[in-house]
């Protein structure tokens, strides 16, 4: 890998990050004024209108025409991995109550691509990574448990929800990564809203339970829908350099974000063990990301 491409992968990733630890912030907000089957009918019309438009700009829409019946299978399957795992992330961000929690809980992903990246696309890792990602585990194991004597109360509620999402985010983010040099970004984040707008106008139908739109919450829901906008945006891009499991160990550090965007929110801190478990989480992407970097390998000396 060219370092100038990998460095353009990395900096993508990075984005992303930042710009999605937002979107815990401002889901969570609007989550608190509105049931999860209006409040995605309305995100997801906003990111529908922006993918599209940026589509036909970049004249990407145009490769639906050219879509051969396996590239429109890929996209079917893509369509129904995002609606659980979305439908998951927003139902984890609406029960648990500190989104720096879910944030930290969600460092889970990275371990599953990178188990997905060794069993399904051959990626090979070292055994620091390997460590790195057991530690994460460790950390989230931390975080979600509660003391409790039971299944039903040794973890934090949501934690389940949590564990789904990453493991069909990470089933995602592998199909994405082997087609998305022949789908554009562009197009893969259309298909993803357009999904996603249907699935949720759907169930806003079924359920017919709506809500006042405040001002607050139509606020929250505009600024955070073209935050998620831009970070699917730009993780597809980053595919594009790196591998899935480097660029969802880049976003795994959102958690540090959101923690802060969460204090000076909602006025919320995670609880003592629960701070420690996504600091631990924390640490093993970072030795995960400081192997992939190459800094473990052993080195000549003296030439």
């Amino acid at each position: 890998m060219k370092k100038n491409t990998a460095l353009n992968g990395y900096l993508f990733a990075f984005l992303a990050t930042v710009t999605y630890s937002h979107v815990y912030i401002f889901s969570k907000a609007a989550l608190n004024e509105l049931p999860l089957a209006q409040f995605g009918s309305l995100w997801y019309f906003v990111v529908a209108v922006l993918c599209l438009s940026l589509a036909i700009k970049n004249k990407k829409i145009k490769q639906i025409k050219t879509l051969s019946k396996k590239q429109v299978g890929v996209l079917v399957m893509l369509g129904f991995l995002e609606i659980v795992t979305t439908t998951s992330f927003f139902l984890s961000i609406h029960i648990i109550p500190d989104p720096a929690v879910t944030s930290f809980l969600g460092n889970m992903f990275p371990v599953m691509v990178m188990l997905g990246g060794i069993f399904i696309l051959g990626e090979r890792f070292v055994p620091v990574e390997i460590f790195g990602g057991l530690l994460a585990l460790a950390g989230a194991f931390l975080i979600s448990y509660t003391g409790g004597a039971t299944i039903q109360t040794l973890f934090v509620k949501g934690t389940g929800i949590v564990f789904l999402n990453a493991v069909f985010a990470a089933s995602a983010t592998l199909v994405v990564k082997v087609h998305v040099k022949k789908l554009s970004p562009e197009l893969l984040n259309l298909n993803r809203s357009v999904w996603l707008l249907a699935f949720s106008i759907i169930m806003f139908l079924a359920l017919n339970r709506p809500a006042p739109l405040s001002a607050t919450a139509a606020r929250n829901l505009g600024v955070g829908a073209v935050l998620e906008f831009s970070a699917i945006l730009m993780i597809y891009h980053s595919m594009r350099y790196i591998e899935a499991s480097r660029s969802s160990v880049v976003q795994s550090l959102k958690g540090i974000f959101v923690l802060t965007g969460s204090y000076f929110f909602f006025g919320t801190l995670p609880l003592v063990h629960q701070f420690i478990g996504g600091m631990v989480t924390v640490a093993g992407v970072l030795l995960m990301a400081l192997a992939q970097a190459g800094i473990f390998r052993k080195k000549e000396w003296g030439t």
